[in-house]
Formats: structure tokens, sequence, C-alpha cells
């Protein structure tokens, strides 16, 4: 009896052990919208040192105003980023919007200087249309403020929008017209007959037929050409057959044909031309450029362009005669990523964002000469704040390449501290699993390095865009563990390299690079001392089963079908969800309640399995957020949380 006893008191003595580990301790932050689960008060050290670096501005053009003497830019002065006009080089932003969510496409009104753009709720991504009148301040939605809509196309008068949206049953990409300035019942042109995404690209100068896009998936995407009264729309690009990134980018001058880019006949995106007669070919253009093209901007009257190559991750723009399709680099660009390509009305300038490795992004004019390809030198005309903090300190990377398990080379970019090493690492991993890390600029990597002293690694693992269509699809369906593996190559580099410590990795990643953490987590844990997972997949079958509609055939396409029951088994196996018990290394868990793309459900069955096994696991989940941290109050609690993470768990 007395043994009896005394197991009786042990057990009772371990159980109330277990249920005083397990208990939660959960605190609110920003008036309640952030709600953080067993981590720590953050120390005031760690405020003051990164306020600087979160006190950053970043500016992206967004349009010319009518008469071309001024431009459009988002920045953030506050919260989020708002629409801000500027009138002169180094000019002073004078904001526009003022709104509680950030703004996101704009597009002028042709012949006037209304503004057409988009804004969501809470990260929902259930974006409406809005336009914007300068003579009043005024803004009115356009849209049912229930759907999911975007891409914004204006005809060429001005007259009516062309978009997408899920309005007609919350799942399927429609394409729309509209009069903004009448906004009645809007007219479906295009009802999609599949889950895949239909969009607009260009009117044709009369307004009579729309350029359109078909994307299937990151290898499959098609043209069409729509008439808007008949409703006929021949295929102009690309089948179901031999499935070829096509997409569509603008009619030419004359509107007998159309500028796309194709990867049918190459490994990378070439710019070519079509004409709009069946059964022509295409004409490629830029065959001697062994990389992707991935953006391209006609002038009004479409007597100039230029385009974007993505060399290796940097931009390089190319200006073109559209007539005689003769092109040539521009020179003298900073080394960096270049996006929003936009001529002036009179198509004398071209405007672009310009974001390098150490400086925050940019608007920027370039000033044209007489001919097609002739220019001036780049002009800046926003000066974003480094919140005091000396430009010239900031860090770029190396580019290196590593072998893999299967002799693959993987890129990867390299940002070291100054001084000898060993130091600790933090290998960041991009999301999609379609993009790419670029060598654009980022206030967290350049915080970790200053005030963590440790080197961060940002590869392009096989599944990359940027590298061939070869490259891109090499992580699809059955494949999708060797991604993961190539991270464990990189973790093989790392010990190989005298001034970096491989008793000292961390790993983070948001979204798709969110399951590469897990899943990193899973395989290495041995290898790993702290892992941050960023809205990331947990289970492919749960996420499937429960992404928003309007995208989940989409993913289907990358992924894997799981309603096929081999595939399902397949993607069941790989989960992270369902090898959490293989995972030892400690936590921090980052979700947005209102994501549509990868549902707070993804974190939260993580989290709670996590805790079951005993593991050490730190989570924050923003009421007010979607797919990642946009508001600056939610950010900077996010980064802070990350610097005592790796501060008390890497370091």
């Amino acid at each position: 009896m007395p043994r009896m006893t005394t197991l009786a008191v042990v057990l009772l003595g371990l159980a109330g052990s277990f249920t005083a580990s397990a208990e939660v301790q959960t605190r609110e932050m920003n008036d309640g919208m952030l709600i953080l689960e067993d981590i720590p008060e953050i120390p005031r050290d760690i405020v003051d040192e990164l306020n600087r670096f979160q006190s950053m501005r970043a500016a992206a053009f967004r349009q010319w105003d009518a008469s071309g003497d001024s431009l459009y830019v988002s920045t953030r002065f506050r919260e989020v980023p708002q629409i801000h006009r500027v009138d002169m080089p180094g000019g002073a932003r004078r904001q526009l919007t003022f709104f509680e969510e950030p703004v996101g496409q704009v597009a002028r009104q042709p012949g006037g200087e209304k503004l057409a753009f988009t804004m969501d709720a809470g990260g929902s991504e259930f974006s409406q249309i809005f336009l914007y009148d300068p003579s009043t301040s005024g803004s009115t939605m356009l849209t049912d403020g229930e759907s999911r809509n975007g891409s914004i196309v204006w005809d060429r008068q001005g007259r009516q929008i062309a978009f997408l949206s899920t309005r007609r049953n919350g799942a399927s990409n429609d394409i729309w017209l509209m009069n903004p300035e009448d906004p009645g019942p809007a007219r479906l042109v295009l009802q999609s007959p599949d889950g895949t995404l239909w969009s607009p690209v260009d009117f044709d100068a009369p307004g009579k037929r729309l350029l359109v896009m078909n994307y299937v998936s990151i290898n499959d995407s098609r043209a069409h050409l729509l008439d808007l009264d008949t409703g006929e729309m021949p295929l102009l690009a690309g089948s179901g057959t031999m499935p070829a990134s096509n997409w569509p980018l603008a009619f030419d001058a004359r509107g007998a044909g159309f500028w796309f880019t194709t990867d049918s006949s190459s490994e990378f995106r070439q710019l070519a031309w079509r004409s709009l007669e069946p059964g022509s070919t295409p004409v490629i253009i830029t065959a001697d450029i062994p990389w992707d093209v991935e953006a391209m901007a006609l002038s009004e009257d479409r007597r100039r362009g230029a385009f974007v190559v993505n060399e290796e991750g940097f931009g390089r723009v190319y200006l073109i005669d559209p007539e005689s399709r003769e092109y040539a680099a521009v020179r003298g660009l900073p080394e960096g990523v270049v996006r929003d390509l936009s001529f002036s009305p009179d198509g004398a300038a071209l405007a672009l964002t310009l974001e390098t490795p150490v400086r925050p992004g940019d608007a920027y004019v370039l000033p044209l000469g007489e001919s097609a390809l002739d220019h001036g030198s780049l002009v800046r005309w926003t000066f974003s704040e480094t919140g005091g903090l000396d430009p010239g300190s900031f860090m770029g990377p190396e580019l290196v390449r590593y072998e893999s398990f299967d002799g693959l080379s993987v890129p990867a970019w390299v940002y070291r501290p100054p001084g000898d090493g060993p130091f600790p690492v933090i290998v960041s991993i991009h999301g999609g699993p379609e993009s790419q890390a670029r060598p654009g600029f980022s206030d967290s990597y350049q915080m970790w390095l200053k005030k963590l002293g440790a080197a961060v690694i940002v590869p392009n693992v096989r599944g990359s865009r940027g590298y061939g269509k070869s490259y891109l699809k090499m992580d699809n369906g059955y494949r999708r563990e060797d991604s993961v593996r190539d991270i464990g190559a990189l973790l093989d580099w790392v010990a190989a390299q005298p001034d970096l410590d491989a008793s000292r990795v961390g790993v983070i990643g948001g979204s798709y690079g969110g399951y590469m953490v897990l899943a990193s987590a899973v395989h290495y844990s041995d290898r790993l001392k702290a892992a941050v997972n960023r809205v990331g997949i947990s289970s492919f079958v749960t996420f499937l089963e429960n992404t928003q509609d309007y995208r989940r055939d989409l993913r289907r396409a990358e992924y894997g079908d799981e309603r096929d029951p081999e595939m399902r088994a397949h993607l069941q196996a790989i989960s992270p969800l369902n090898n959490v018990g293989r995972i030892e290394v400690p936590m921090l868990v980052v979700q947005g309640e209102n994501d549509p793309r990868v549902p707070v459900t993804e974190a939260i069955q993580i989290v709670e399995a996590l805790r079951r096994h005993g593991q050490a696991v730190w989570y924050m989940n923003a009421l007010n957020e979607g797919h990642g941290y946009r508001k600056k109050e939610n950010r900077d609690v996010y980064q802070q949380a990350v610097v005592l993470f790796f501060r008390e768990h890497l370091l």
C-alpha cells in the first residue's frame, strides 16, 4: 500500500509537471490584433537597436500624370504604402490616399487624371477596384465589395476598364468590362471554362478586341484574342498538348500583330512578335539573349519600346525599336532589380523602379533621345530614407554556386558580415515555389548582418524561376523533396567554408519557403539550431483542400492533385505535419489570420503537433493580416521576435 501511494504521488507529480509545461503563455499587442504565444517580452535593447532599420522606407513608381511632368508613386509615411505625387526629381512626396490598408495596382485613365486602383482589407486579397479623382481628392469603390478583383486594363480612350473578377461564383477567374464613370452593372465578357486564371492584357485601338492571357501553370500559359462584340476568341499562342509559357504583352502599333514572351523553342522566355493572321508563326526577337525577358513597355503611340531581362537575378533594361526590332542595352544603370517600366505620355522618357542590394527601391526616370535606342543619364526622382543609417555600411551579396546531391549546380546569394568569422548562418528560403531570390534590398538581411553578426545565404533551389524551364520543373509532383535535398547540400557547402560556422545554422522562409523550413527541420534537425516558418504549408493535402477556391487548381498544377489516391499518399508522406516527430529544433511560427493562400489552419495544426511532441515553439498570429505582414506595427514586432529568437537559439 505505501508503494502504491508513492507511485500515485509520482504519477500525479509528473502529470502536474506536464500540464504546467504545456500551458501556453498568451499575450496581445497592437490593440489586440497581434496574438503572441510563448514568445517572451521583447527586450528594450532589441527594440531600440532595430528602430532605425525599421524606419527605412522605399518608393515604387506607379504611373505618370497626364502631362508627363509628374509621377505617381507608392510609399509609406505611416503604417502602409499609399499613393503619392512627386512633381520633380527629389521633390516632396505629396500624399493623395489615406487608407488603413495598402494600395495595390494603380492605373491612370488615358487622356485623364483619374486613377483606378486596387485595395483589399486585412490581407484577404479580395481586392476591390476604386476610382480616385484628383479634382475632389475622393475615391469611389467600383466593385461589389465581396469578390476578388484586379488586373485593371483601361481602353485607349479612357472610357472603360477590363478586369479580372470572381464575382460570378466566388471561384472562377472571369473577365468583365465596366465604365468607371458610370459603374452600373459590369458586363461579363469572358466566362472561365475551367479553374485556370484568365486576365485582360491590352485593348486594340478601337476598343473592340482584347488581348487575353490564360494562365494554367508557371509552365503553361496561352494568349487569346477576344472579340468583345461576338465573343469569338481564337488561340494565338500556346496549346494544351505542348505546354509552354506564352505571356501576351501588347498589340503592336498597327494592331496587326502582338508582342509576347515565349519559351516554346528555348529554355528561356524570349521576346517575340506574331501576326494576328491565322496560321502565322512567331518571330523570335531576343534569340541571342540566354535569359528570361520578364517585362515589356510600349509608348502610347507604340513607336518606342523597352524590356527587362532577368540576367542571373539582375535586371537589365533594353530599349527596342518596335518597327525595326533592333534593341540595345541601357548603359550606366546600377546593378539591381528593375520593375514597373512605363513611358511618359509623349514617349520622351521612361520611368521605372530600381532597387539594389544596398539601396531601397526608388522611382527613376530615363530621358530618351531622338532615336528609339538613344538615352541620357538615369535621374533619381525619390530618395527613400534609410532610418539615418549610412547606406555605405550596407553589405551586398556574393553569387556562388554549389553542387547538390545529383550534381546539379544551385545558385545562392551569400551575404557576409565584416570580420573573419566563423559566422553563424541564416539560410533564407524563398517562396513560390516558382519565385526567385534576387539581389534587391532587404532590411531584414542588413539587420541580421549588423545586429546578429550572422552570414545570410539565400539559395535558389531547383524549382526556382530565372534559370530555364527545365530547372523550373525539377521539383514538380513526385520530385518535391529533391528541392529539400538541395538545402542538405547547402549545409554540406557551409561546413566546407572556413568563415562559416556549420554548428550554428538557422533557416527561415515564407509560404512555400515555410514548407521548406519545416521539411528541412524534418530531415536536418541534427544540423540546425533554429527555424522560422512564416505562413508555411504544413500539410499539402489540407493546404490544397482549404486554400481559396479561385487558386486551388493553379496549385494542383504545381504540387499534384490530392484527389488522386496515389498522389494523395505521396503528399501525405512528405508533409511535415505527418513527420513532426522528427523535428527537434526550436521553431517560430508566424501567420496571418486572413491568409487566403496558406490558411491559418496550416499554422495552427503544426503548432499543436509540435507542442504535443514537447517541442519548443513560439507562435505569432496577426488578426488583421493575410499572406505576410504589411502593416508596420505588426512587421516591427515580427522582426524583433525573429532577432530575439535567433539570439536565444542560434547564437
